[in-house]
């Protein structure tokens, strides 16, 4: 049994290979993400682009899903730890909600192919495993903790013109606000930050897959100015 203040075992030179090598893969099947998309994904190109057999990348990862399984992972965490970031920053819960929402569209703008993955149109064949939740669930909870926060802090108030939930909706926030870790956003709250969390992602979607070429192009100014507008929505003075 190991003693509670033992110091971490070190890394063996195969784990330290085996990380490197792994790391690498992930590097070359991202390359191939933005050459051909995540349908055109292959195993077998990404163990020849490394000068690999096969049956060696298998030893890594047994399947393409299994590959894309980690990308996702990997996309998910990278894009939550940079809401994260900025909505845990000091200052006024505004503030740190417009620096969230604009973290979120430089982590879209820098990573598009990454972004798109996880966003976009479905992998044709592919089903997401339960592993993926959490990763997932990183962005709308570091909102979340912000309005939290927020509440607790007297910064957040009612939105002029929502209008409340009813029926089964008041029975799904109600439910949802229940399973949340205490202490409880409110109902009504949190139907408006899911409203605004897709709005968020709709925008960045928009821009990402040029649906503001001709219009909003640059969409600078129309985002900053979303962010606000989304924040005032969900109740942020």
């Amino acid at each position: 049994m190991a003693t509670p203040n033992a110091a971490p075992r070190a890394a063996t030179a195969r784990e330290r290979v085996r990380a490197e090598l792994s790391r690498e893969i992930r590097e070359e099947a991202r390359r191939q993400l933005a050459a051909s998309g995540a349908g055109g994904l292959s195993l077998r190109a990404v163990a020849k682009a490394l000068g690999m057999v096969s049956s060696a990348l298998y030893r890594y990862y047994p399947s393409r899903d299994d590959l894309l399984t980690v990308l996702i992972i990997d996309a998910y965490n990278a894009l939550g730890a940079a809401a994260e970031t900025a909505a845990g920053q000091a200052g006024p819960a505004r503030e740190r909600w417009t620096a969230a929402c604009h973290a979120v569209r430089d982590w879209a703008l820098a990573n598009p192919h990454e972004y798109a993955l996880v966003y976009g149109s479905p992998v044709p064949g592919y089903r997401a495993p339960e592993a993926t939740i959490g990763p997932a669930a990183r962005v709308p909870l570091a909102f979340v903790g912000l309005l939290r926060e927020a509440l607790a802090r007297g910064e957040l108030g009612g939105a002029g013109g929502a209008l409340p939930p009813t029926g089964a909706l008041a029975e799904q926030a109600d439910a949802l606000s229940a399973a949340l870790a205490q202490p409880a956003v409110p109902p009504d709250v949190l139907v408006r930050a899911v409203i605004a969390w897709t709005q968020l992602f709709g925008m960045v979607s928009f821009e990402l897959f040029g649906q503001f070429v001709g219009s909003f192009e640059p969409a600078d100014a129309l985002f900053a100015h979303a962010a606000e507008q989304l924040a005032a929505f969900v109740g942020l003075r």
